[in-house]
């Protein structure tokens, strides 16, 4: 039997979470609701926006790493990644996140 939690859920906690933390979470891209693959991009507005996704560890968990940074210098790079990545994945959900303390967030989600 599969542990794995529906990605509607999962998104659903995300966003508590950011809320919880005194951020504001948004849906930019709805996946297939129960196994869709989740990232989550971070913005802040005195730091480059970054995408998390998860990613197999050692041990055997899923965590979310950072896989992708804003360049400041080339924006639209980032965004045209963003668009790419949903393209090559239509099952993705991205959410928005905006948070005060990214690291925070990422530590909080399960592994």
């Amino acid at each position: 039997m599969d542990a794995r939690l529906p990605a509607h859920l999962e998104v659903a906690a995300i966003r508590r979470l950011a809320e919880s933390q005194g951020g504001f979470a948004t849906v930019l891209a709805r996946g297939e609701r129960d196994a869709g693959t989740v990232a989550i991009v971070i913005i802040d507005r005195d730091k480059p926006a970054a995408i998390y996704e998860r990613m197999p560890q050692m041990d055997g968990t899923r965590s979310f790493v950072r896989t992708k940074s804003e360049d400041a210098e080339n924006k639209l790079e980032f965004s045209e990644y963003l668009d790419r990545r949903r393209l090559r994945d239509p099952d993705l959900w991205l959410i928005e996140v905006d948070v005060a303390d990214e690291e925070r967030l990422i530590a909080a989600l399960p592994g």
